[in-house]
């Protein structure tokens, strides 16, 4: 079949997809992507160019000399992220299984884009989503660049999404997928993959997508892979503790941000460390008690002001924003379209809304709702779907 750069964790989905994958007659390589803090990793490989040779050198079946993963204990081990060193050891271990070869490269370098990004986020008053950006260029970015040093026509992932088949207007067979939910509606991840450039969906390979989660355990128990039962990721991956707050702190110093918390109507109720506590929609943890419920309405990068109100004040009939990317035609267009119907998702575990989506000049677009939304935070994505087919997205305003 085809050479495949398949993205390993050290997870079980990641795992059973290499496994899907050799089942479909593929040539699969294992990469295992260094990208979070020195302290978190201990991971080394040759250059892309060395593991170029290596891998065309290397007979389908057999896999090369072993790359030294050495482990350090550098985390709690009851939480789960994706670039600690027993992560490596576990994709290394299951690449070992299969006999595909296996390869830890160093992409700290480009990583320390997103950390920046993700900082520079919540120290402007945004709430920022580092997987999506994750995706947009390391993944689905940087990844691929590698998958070309050494001859490979796909990238894969174990992501719960879908691709499939499209028509163009004539009803002939377009070049372009579709990126689609995955089957399993409670790990479907098609959110995250908004971003991706349209012209690199038919080289991307999602394995895992027409399965659910309990399905894919069972494969690995069948396999005897030893991440069968293993939990799923549930921080950001260079934040492992789930503290951001404190990571942020400790990379850009105390009370950088700190400042009021204030009501709606403006009576000052309390002090607050830092904006990046804080997101919008928030109820706990605001370090302030009040007779009333009250959330996060608010964050003001320019007075560092937290503002809080009711629930009510929370909702949102329409929403803007910048950075579009569209993985359908006609969006993208210099010709103004028009207001197409669409669910939109306001943040990963949010459900999809009934909604107007428009696109606007300067890869900029609107959203309206039939109903109002709870929670539209700055600096989180809008995703826009038809059905179960992604139409695209943009960064709320």
């Amino acid at each position: 079949m085809a050479r495949v750069v398949l993205a390993m964790s050290g997870g079980v989905d990641s795992s059973v997809a290499a496994h899907l994958l050799l089942a479909q007659g593929h040539e699969v390589i294992g990469v295992f992507m260094r990208h979070g803090e020195a302290t978190a990793t201990a991971c080394s490989a040759p250059p892309p160019a060395d593991l170029s040779r290596a891998a065309d050198q290397a007979p389908a079946a057999t896999r090369p000399p072993q790359i030294s993963l050495p482990i350090v204990k550098s985390r709690s081990e009851s939480k789960q992220g994706c670039c600690s060193a027993s992560d490596a050891e576990d994709a290394r271990k299951v690449a070992d299984s299969m006999s595909i070869p296996f390869y830890a490269i160093d992409f700290q370098r480009e990583f320390s884009q997103i950390i920046d990004y993700f900082i520079g986020e919540y120290t402007a008053a945004r709430t920022p989503n580092p997987c999506v950006m994750c995706n947009n260029w390391i993944k689905f970015g940087r990844l691929f660049d590698y998958a070309d040093s050494v001859g490979a026509e796909f990238v894969a992932t174990g992501h719960y999404a879908r691709l499939e088949p499209t028509r163009d207007a004539s009803g002939n067979p377009s070049p372009i997928p579709a990126l689609c939910r995955g089957v399993d509606d409670g790990k479907d991840q098609s959110y995250v993959l908004f971003g991706i450039d349209a012209a690199l969906l038919p080289r991307m390979l999602l394995p895992v997508g027409d399965y659910f989660k309990p399905q894919i355990r069972d494969i690995a128990r069948q396999m005897n892979l030893r991440v069968a039962d293993k939990k799923d990721s549930q921080e950001i991956c260079f934040v492992p503790n789930g503290d951001h707050a404190a990571f942020i702190r400790g990379k850009r110093g105390e009370s950088a941000t700190a400042g009021e918390i204030v009501t709606s109507d403006g009576k000052v109720v309390g002090q607050h460390d830092g904006l990046e506590r804080f997101t919008i929609g928030q109820r706990k943890g605001l370090g302030v008690a009040l007779c009333e419920p009250r959330f996060v309405v608010r964050l003001e990068h320019d007075t560092h002001r937290v503002v809080l109100g009711t629930r009510e004040e929370l909702g949102r009939r329409d929403l803007t924003a910048g950075r579009s990317n569209w993985l359908v035609p006609g969006f993208d267009a210099a010709e103004p379209q028009a207001p197409r119907r669409c669910l939109a998702k306001i943040r990963y575990n949010s459900p999809p809304a009934a909604a107007t989506v428009e696109a606007l000049p300067e890869r900029r677009l609107r959203v309206v709702f039939d109903q109002p939304q709870f929670a539209v935070a700055p600096g989180q994505a809008v995703v826009c779907y038809d059905g179960d087919r992604v139409l695209g997205g943009g960064w709320i305003e």
